[in-house]
């Protein structure tokens, strides 16, 4: 080959370099770095497994579609996750899903990701009193307390038996709305048998105002639990306890058993709860908690990916509710996915058949 037929070469196969180089990566490619979008998701805490297996659902979910994400968990402490969602924005985050743990203390923050052009997606709790929320992702919730009340009704066959039976309720947070759509549903389906008389709350404790549990924490639905045990029923038997969600349902059951409950000669009440966590799971394999609702964060994982991904790509963001979810500004344009009924005889079946946990965690 002569020199200049080399040199000819040669310069065509630079020329050729720079034309890639400039053109980027093809449409079957990943992004570019500097093209990557990155997803801010802000947890309320780690006690509670459900919100770890939420985020990293999302993680895995976004991470699939080409985005970066930022997970960060705020420990139940509202300024640390103020904090970490203002750096968040900060760090240029094109989208923000927040599941807070006080939906009324980010209204500034939000207005600030409004400033900076962020998608912001609420997460399974809403957020409120502010118009800068795009979307909201969760369950039916009030369908999720429609489903203990009528696992209460199912457990005590109020339907046919005479009673009465003597019930205690228990609510969520207060500065939860996800809790007050529990308790109503509940109450739905509650509330008539207590207006006939066969079910007696002994205590009188009923409202959102008096059964509220701060923080859904089960160390005070346990002292609840003993006050009410030892003020109301030294001679009598509590035969169903509403509870919204596990954590809250094995602090009760630590204060029944702490008084003979859970004994052939006393046993169990019906006791409701929520997330189909672990410990509860156990728990009704030992015929202690009679049902909880289980609600495949998986799935809210997926769909909140799929709204976040159609939004950015200007594309219809899917949603089947534009009524509901009211948040004292505006309605927020919501997607609810559908909570399942879980006792002794159907949790493999939607716990383990399903992959959500393996029988071997169960044990």
């Amino acid at each position: 080959m002569s020199k200049k037929v080399l040199y000819t070469f040669l310069a065509v196969i630079m020329l050729a370099s720079l034309v890639l180089a400039a053109c980027g990566s093809s449409a079957g490619d990943a992004p570019a770095a500097g093209d990557t979008k990155l997803v801010g998701i802000s947890m309320p805490t780690k006690t509670s497994t459900r919100w770890i297996s939420d985020g990293e659902s999302m993680v895995k979910e976004f991470e699939a579609m080409g985005y970066q994400t930022d997970l960060q968990f705020a420990d139940d402490d509202i300024p640390n996750q103020l904090a970490q969602i203002e750096n968040m924005i900060t760090k240029g985050a094109n989208v923000l899903v927040i599941a807070a743990i006080d939906g009324s203390t980010l209204t500034d923050a939000l207005a600030k990701a409004k400033e900076a052009g962020v998608l912001v997606i609420a997460y399974d709790r809403l957020l409120v009193n502010s118009e800068n929320v795009d979307y909201y992702a969760t369950f039916d919730n009030f369908g999720v307390g429609v489903i203990m009340g009528s696992q209460i009704e199912e457990g005590l066959d109020l339907k046919n038996a005479e009673g009465p039976f003597n019930i205690e309720l228990f609510g969520g947070s207060p500065d939860d709305t996800n809790a007050f759509y529990f308790y109503d549903g509940a109450m739905s389906v509650l509330q008539p048998y207590i207006d006939s008389g066969k079910l007696v709350v002994q205590s009188g404790q009923m409202g959102m105002d008096k059964v509220s549990t701060l923080r859904w924490d089960g160390i005070v639905a346990q002292a609840r639990m003993e006050n009410l045990l030892s003020a109301y029923y030294t001679d009598k038997r509590v035969d169903a306890v509403l509870s919204p969600y596990d954590g809250l349902s094995i602090g009760i059951i630590s204060a029944l058993k702490s008084v003979g409950y859970g004994s052939a000669d006393q046993p169990m009440p019906v006791i409701t709860g929520q997330d189909a966590e672990i410990a509860s799971i156990k728990a009704m394999i030992a015929g202690e908690q009679t049902y909880t609702v289980f609600k495949d964060t998986r799935e809210l994982a997926k769909q909140t990916a799929a709204m976040v991904d159609a939004a950015l790509k200007g594309q219809e963001v899917p949603i089947n509710d534009t009524k509901t979810y009211d948040n004292g500004v505006k309605v927020v344009p919501s997607y609810l996915l559908t909570p399942f009924s879980v006792d002794i005889t159907n949790y493999e079946k939607y716990l383990v058949e399903s992959g959500y946990y393996t029988a071997d965690q169960l044990k």
